[in-house]
């Protein structure tokens, strides 16, 4: 690769940014799926939400399996063709996710019925799975470009950038998906924005500095060797002590599962949630929306806070800020009898930004706490561990709304945040390595 005319910070610049419009466009071909749930028990009561809860819960383990290996496999493969090739694969599920119901008579026979209907909800679970699969190879390769691009004692702040990459595609596609009129639209749709995203992502993003004839990052304390990661012992070697046997990387796991459930909850059954509350579709799709943009400027202010004000011991601003998000739930628990939807927002919003600073900063813990060289690896695992929050997210949480409505879920999301409070604070006084 012959020397680059651009500077290393050009180049670490548009590896961010292509980076961040390229993963947002993962979300516009997954969290489509909540706001096509109403659309699609509108045309089909007879499907339940604990029937759209049983999809999301084996969709989200599998797409926490698929973190955990896409996680591997991120530290070894080339970040650009690993995203290309998951957004191809998820474009396509999303488009015939559209098709859902011309499959299930071509199949069954059947235009309605309840063969028809479980056609329909197995046609559409595995659908979801084959999606969730590929939406794995998201993360893990963007990951592996922030730390071969960003040194350590910057990773909290610009990482934080880049991880309102999240609430920028969700935010977009809740807003378009409002709109929509149909559940077929919801799918096809945000389909065709991604589909331009692929081409955007092989045209702008690079892999590393040396794909473009620039230095590589300076080795940190604990890295392996590049001599050494070629050989396949050594590398399983040192991703076992440093990674899977490391208890930092499981404390950091665990707690971002409860990030997620609190997470989930909101964002999975949020657009239904609102609805049986009394909020039309679009205003609806508004209020997730901007849930998201305060999660924006929470990952944004968190690093920050992180990098100049605690040293880059992220882990104390994330115990702070679950502990926020506590009161926030408590708070949300009463604001719902009051009538009061702005009132509603704002709390909502303000957990939103509190919630997604521990969402963006429990990676980047863990990232300077393995080096660059295991990165990917390491949020493999968290990335596995806070999908297994569907568990709980998915089906038993459209279950209890069945049953009991939507009011006491509030106070079980206030529970969930003290534990994961308590489980981050456990680091407090542990000293993460940053060079």
């Amino acid at each position: 690769m012959k020397p680059t005319k651009h500077s290393f910070k050009y180049w670490q610049w548009r590896v961010i940014i292509s980076s961040m419009i390229g993963y947002s466009m993962f979300y516009f071909v997954r969290k489509n799926f909540s706001f096509a749930i109403p659309l699609l028990q509108d045309v089909y009561p007879e499907i339940t939400k604990a029937q759209f809860g049983a999809i999301m819960s084996a969709g989200g383990i599998i797409y926490g399996v698929s973190k955990l290996i896409n996680g591997v496999l991120g530290d070894r493969t080339n970040a650009r063709w690993h995203l290309v090739v998951g957004l191809s694969v998820c474009v396509l599920a999303n488009i015939l996710f559209g098709f859902t119901d011309k499959l299930t008579t071509l199949i069954t026979g059947a235009t309605g019925g309840p063969d028809f209907i479980g056609g329909f909800v197995t046609i559409m679970g595995v659908l979801y799975i084959i999606n969730q699969i590929f939406q794995g190879c998201g993360f893990a390769p963007c990951n592996h470009l922030m730390v071969s691009w960003v040194p350590p004692h910057e990773l909290a702040t610009k990482m934080s950038i880049w991880n309102t990459s999240h609430s920028i595609g969700a935010f977009i596609v809740s807003v378009i998906c409002g709109y929509m009129t149909s559940w077929q639209m919801a799918f096809w749709v945000p389909a065709s924005i991604a589909f331009v995203g692929i081409f955007f992502i092989i045209i702008t993003l690079r892999d590393t500095p040396k794909s473009v004839g620039l230095p590589e990052l300076p080795k940190v304390k604990g890295e392996l060797d590049d001599d050494k990661a070629k050989d396949k012992k050594e590398w399983r070697k040192f991703l076992i002590q440093k990674v899977f046997l490391n208890p930092i990387v499981w404390i950091l796991a665990i707690t971002d599962l409860f990030v997620y459930i609190v997470r989930f909850a909101i964002l999975d059954w949020g657009p239904s949630m609102l609805q049986d509350m009394g909020l039309s579709s679009s205003l609806s799709g508004w209020t997730v929306a901007i849930f998201e943009v305060a999660g924006c400027f929470g990952m944004i202010v968190a690093g920050l806070v992180s990098d100049k004000l605690f040293k880059s011991q992220s882990q104390r601003v994330c115990a702070i800020e679950m502990a926020l998000v506590a009161v926030c739930m408590v708070a949300l628990h009463f604001i719902q009898d009051m009538n009061s939807p702005v009132l509603f927002l704002i709390v909502l919003a303000l957990a939103g930004f509190f919630l997604y600073g521990p969402q963006a900063l429990l990676g980047v813990i863990a990232s300077n706490e393995v080096s660059k060289k295991a990165a990917s690896s390491a949020v493999g695992i968290i990335g596995f561990m806070s999908y297994l929050s569907t568990l709980i997210t998915g089906y038993p949480l459209g279950k209890f709304a069945d049953t009991f409505g939507w009011h006491p879920i509030f106070l079980l999301m206030t529970g969930v945040a003290l534990i994961g409070t308590l489980t981050i604070a456990v680091l407090w006084n542990r000293k993460i390595a940053v060079s």
